[in-house]
């Protein structure tokens, strides 16, 4: 039995704890949190497992035999310039990019292209976040694994719009690894510049702890919770929407504390 919920707390990690990932660091933030985050229409995807091309118009030809990718990326709904895309023709989230990759930087309307790519399959399309070691993949689709692509000779391939997220909410209550008496529990946070609202996640370092808040969704930068929770040690996750339910902000790590006082 414990065997199957240590299994099960994996899968809930992975699911909602994860977003973006970190070469060296593996860091589990995640993008759009399997996309329950972000409701959005998801990117079309061929029958043979590929993510299809969106459509626009193209900012130039690909040279002859060749391909070229084109895109997006957004912060908060406005244009992220000199960001970093790679387009990696065999991708892991131990190794990174391998073998042949493309690598260029999104221009002042947040565009990027990659030109005379290849023709072939991809296994990532992937967006750094701002300055930091972390990546995001430019797809409405699966955040665990990288999706694929085909480039086709002749073709532009244009990916779907990519919206980042920074890591900078500022907690006030409680601090890291701080004791938290149970009946007095309250998590505050800065108020985040064009948060419509935010979602709170509680997470038990003991796997027979089950949270009674996972993506739990708040108007004010403030939470009191109705349930208690038991004692041992806790992480807390806060991510910030904007009115049009996109993910712009995130805590840089999960802030971990421990419950006394409440039900064992």
């Amino acid at each position: 039995m414990r065997t199957n919920l240590a299994f099960i707390a994996v899968i809930l990690f992975f699911v909602l704890g994860c977003g973006s990932f970190n070469f060296n660091e593996m860091a589990n933030k995640a993008l759009d949190q399997a996309n329950a985050d972000r409701p959005a229409p998801p990117t079309t995807v061929e029958k043979e497992g590929y993510v299809a091309s969106e459509t626009g118009t193209e900012k130039e030809k690909p040279s002859a035999g060749r391909s070229n990718v084109q895109g997006k990326v957004l912060f908060n709904e406005k244009p992220a310039s000199g960001v970093e895309v790679k387009l990696c023709q065999k991708f892991s989230s131990m190794l990174g990019c391998r073998e042949t990759q493309y690598t260029t930087k999104t221009d002042d309307a947040g565009e990027y292209l990659i030109k005379d790519v290849e023709p072939g399959d991809y296994e990532g399309l992937i967006v750094k976040v701002f300055d930091t070691p972390a990546y995001v993949f430019a797809t409405k689709g699966s955040i665990i694994s990288a999706a694929k692509y085909k480039m086709e000779p002749d073709k532009t391939f244009f990916a779907p719009a990519t919206n980042l997220f920074k890591s900078d909410i500022k907690t006030q209550s409680p601090k890291a690894n701080a004791k938290v008496d149970s009946a007095a529990f309250e998590a505050k946070w800065e108020p985040y510049p064009d948060a419509a609202y935010y979602k709170i996640s509680f997470f038990a370092t003991e796997v027979k702890a089950l949270s009674p808040y996972i993506n739990h969704r708040v108007e004010d930068a403030s939470f009191k919770p109705d349930k208690a929770f038991t004692n041992g040690e806790w992480r807390m996750k806060i991510d910030a929407f904007n009115a049009n339910n996109i993910k712009i902000a995130q805590l840089k790590d999960d802030l971990k504390f421990t419950i006394t006082g409440g039900p064992n």
